[in-house]
Parts: C-alpha cells; structure tokens; sequence
C-alpha cells in the first residue's frame, strides 16, 4: 500500500471559494450536470488532498499508476476536480501525471509486425486496478479531514471554468463511444472493445489523436518550467481534459459538465462502431 505525505509542500490561496458561493449558485442553477455522479466521499478527498501535495510523486504510487492507466473513471476526474479546486490553474501535477501516461499510450501503437492490432490492444489493457479503489476508497469513505478541505474539494466552480474556456479544443477528442455518436475518436477502453469485437482495423485516427494530445499537454507541461512561464494556451490546457477522458472515459465529466445531451443511454455497436466499424 502506498502512503500519503502528511504536511503541505506548497500553500495555497487564501479564501478559497465555498462550496455554498454564489458563482456555485449560479452554475448548479445554469448547468443541468449530475453532481452526484462524483460526489467525492471525505476519504477520497482526505485521501486526493494529501496525493497532489507529494504523493503523486512517490515511485511505488506513480508504478501503480502507470500500471492502471491512471484512476478509474470516477476517482480520475475527482482528482482533476479536487487539484483544480485547490491549485487554481496550477496544474503541474496533473500535468505531469498525464503526460507520463499518454507517453505510454503513443509506446502502445509502436508496433511492427503480424497481429498488430492485437498487440497494441494487449498494451493498452489495464495491468493493475485502481490504486484508490484498491486502497477502498469509495463514495462512503471516512476521512478525518477538516470542513473547510471538504467544501473546497467539492467545489466545481474551477473545474467549470477551466472546461469552458476550453471546450472548443476538448470536445473535438471525446469519444463516439462514450456518447454514441459517429466520432471516429475512442478513449482507451472503448478501443480496446472496438479491437476486441473486431470492429475497427485501423489504428491511424486513434494514434493520431493520442498524438494530438500528447503534443499539447508536454507544452502544458513544459509552461511550469521558469523560462516558460504562460506560454500555454487554451489548446494545451485543453488537452488535461482529453487526457484523463482518453485514459478513463468520458461520462463522468460530460454529465458532470451538464453535457448530458451528448450522451446517448440506448448505445449499440451498429451506432457507436464508428465509421472504421
């Protein structure tokens, strides 16, 4: 089992906006998301708080990670919910975290040779469970974490604010899997079924969009080094987003996002194949 730094590497800004704000007000009155979808229990953001403050950063923690392709679906946009909530845009973390593993997703297509498509699909297969799921942190989690840490690590109004400066880039790479649309875009998973029912032999839009995103978090990445300081764009900002939606599926954050009308309940394989189907 992994551990969790128990003091602040970094401070963070005074007065943090309040679960309770009225920007909150107003958004959860604008957007029809589904917050419950991620309603982060105490342990998990016990848990999440500490894990963007240095544990990310421990050997044992980032193997497992990269074993799993991150987190699952719900615990991978809770911890971009809780990091933008607390970091304020200063995402390094995430950044990192999601370069590292699209890295990993470019390795998985350098393939050469018979049965490739059945060779990349065994690259991009889970190795190991979620960490934070394998640790038991789930929605009735326990935590000893104080109130304030709580109501912040709940709070949407950065998470809504990033995707909305930045949904003309993001939404280009989501899924037609996960919304059962005709996008030839798949996140990980759904490639992997698409491999598996043999409804796709060709692999070219997918390696290009992981290159796509892979080429726009390394700048993200890069703009927290001194001499690159705001170089980033929207674009690269964007491509945090399309990272964790590739690695651990979209749903979670459209619905949480109020794009529920992207989301199609009666999904079929004739529908979401795509046109490589």
């Amino acid at each position: 089992m992994g551990f969790a730094i128990q003091y602040p590497l970094f401070s963070y800004p005074k007065n943090p906006s309040n679960i309770n704000s009225k920007d909150n007000h107003k958004i959860f009155s604008e957007v029809s998301s589904d917050i419950s979808r991620i309603q982060l229990s105490d342990g998990e953001i016990h848990y999440l708080y500490w894990f963007i403050q240095g544990s990310i950063m421990v050997p044992n923690i980032r193997r497992r990670l990269r074993r799993a392709w991150g987190f699952c679906e719900r615990h991978a946009w809770g911890y971009i919910l809780v990091e933008v909530a607390f970091c304020r845009g200063f995402m390094h973390g995430a950044s990192l975290l999601y370069e590292d593993l699209l890295f990993l997703g470019l390795s998985a297509f350098n393939i050469k040779g018979p049965l490739k498509n059945w060779r990349v699909m065994k690259n991009l297969i889970s190795r190991g469970p979620c960490p934070m799921c394998e640790m038991g942190f789930g929605p009735y989690s326990k935590g000893i974490v104080r109130s304030e840490i709580i109501e912040r690590g709940r709070d949407i109004t950065e998470l809504y604010a990033l995707a909305r400066k930045t949904e003309t880039y993001w939404e280009k790479t989501i899924c037609g899997r996960c919304t059962g649309n005709k996008s030839d875009n798949r996140c990980r998973r759904h490639l992997i079924e698409d491999i598996s029912n043999g409804l796709t032999d060709q692999l070219s839009n997918n390696k290009a969009l992981i290159d796509y995103i892979y080429c726009h978090i390394s700048l993200y990445h890069r703009s927290f080094r001194l001499e690159f300081q705001g170089s980033q764009t929207e674009e690269d900002m964007s491509a945090l987003i399309s990272a964790v939606g590739w690695c651990s599926g979209w749903k979670t954050f459209l619905s949480i996002y109020g794009k529920n009308d992207l989301l199609r309940t009666n999904e079929s394989k004739t529908n979401n194949s795509g046109s490589n189907a």
